[in-house]
This record gives structure tokens, sequence and C-alpha cells, in this order.
């Protein structure tokens, strides 16, 4: 996923009411007016969040008679979830790292030589 695709999905995400319509959208198709029924906004509010959406690629807008029908994309979901997966693995290895350090640092502290005072 390029940093630019990556921008414009995260964006899309910030927000509770789109967040809700994609996974609203992942189980199962939804019609533009039968999600505007869910929600306290206007129905041109819905559309615009559904243009974020749907510019981000995290949904794919067709029409269908006078229906707009909204459904997820789910390539763009799991190209989204391994950027996640690829941070959450540079921080994984950062605490395997860090306890690395925190052992032995740990280990040198009890096996240390005594000094003359200590004898």
């Amino acid at each position: 996923m390029s940093e630019p695709e990556a921008d414009a999905v995260f964006h899309a995400l910030a927000d509770t009411t789109r967040r809700d319509i994609v996974r609203r959208a992942i189980r199962r198709e939804q019609s533009i007016s039968s999600l505007a029924e869910r929600y306290t906004m206007s129905f041109a509010a819905v559309q615009k969040h559904v243009a974020v959406l749907e510019r981000s690629t995290l949904v794919v807008k067709e029409r269908r008679g006078k229906e707009q029908i909204v459904r997820a994309n789910l390539d763009t979901l799991r190209r989204a979830t391994r950027l996640l997966d690829e941070f959450e693995a540079i921080w994984r290895d950062r605490v395997v790292r860090i306890d690395a350090l925190l052992a032995e640092e740990a280990s040198g502290a009890t096996t240390a030589p005594s000094t003359e005072s200590e004898r």
C-alpha cells in the first residue's frame, strides 16, 4: 500500500460513522438510502461519508436501478491489515530486543566480579 493510499484509508477510518458504514458493508451490501435511515444525519451527509470511503477504495458504489449500492472492498481492507501487521511486527521485534537487553543487563549485574571492598 502506497503512502497516499494509506493516508486515504486511515483518514476515512478516522471517523466513527465511516467505520460503521464499512462494518455494515462488510456484513452485506447496503443501499445508501438504507444506510441513511440508520444515522441521525441527512441523506446528503451519508452520501458524503460514502464518497470519502469510495475515494479511499474501502467501499465500491454501484447503481442498481434507482438505488446506489455500497459494498466493502475486501482487497483494500486486506492491504490495510497487512500494513498494520507490519507495524505490529516492528513493535514486537523492539519488545524482544528490549527484553534481551534487560536480561543481558540483569545477568551481568548478578555475575559481576566482586571488588576488593566486597571481599
